[in-house]
């Protein structure tokens, strides 16, 4: 079996409001020192096929039609 990692976060200057409102509730719980969170979103996914070159232009392509909106989003993914 061969597992594809997608790690989705929004590209530099795209405003990330559950981030900032995660680390807005984090400072009001009493924690210090945060200088940011951002949002990430991760997906596994399983494949039966074992060809990893196959593998990662079927997630290349998951990746531009559904999981990630190029426009304000990049993402990375590692097969394993």
């Amino acid at each position: 079996m061969v597992v594809a990692e997608v790690r989705i976060e929004l590209k530099k200057g795209v405003a990330d409001p559950e981030g900032a409102n995660t680390r807005k509730a984090l400072e009001l719980l009493g924690f210090k020192g945060i200088e940011g969170v951002s949002t990430v979103r991760l997906f596994e996914i399983k494949f039966a096929e074992r060809d990893t070159t196959k593998v990662k232009a079927q997630v290349e392509e998951m990746c531009k039609r559904l999981l990630a909106n190029p426009v304000i989003q990049s993402y990375r993914i590692d097969i394993r």
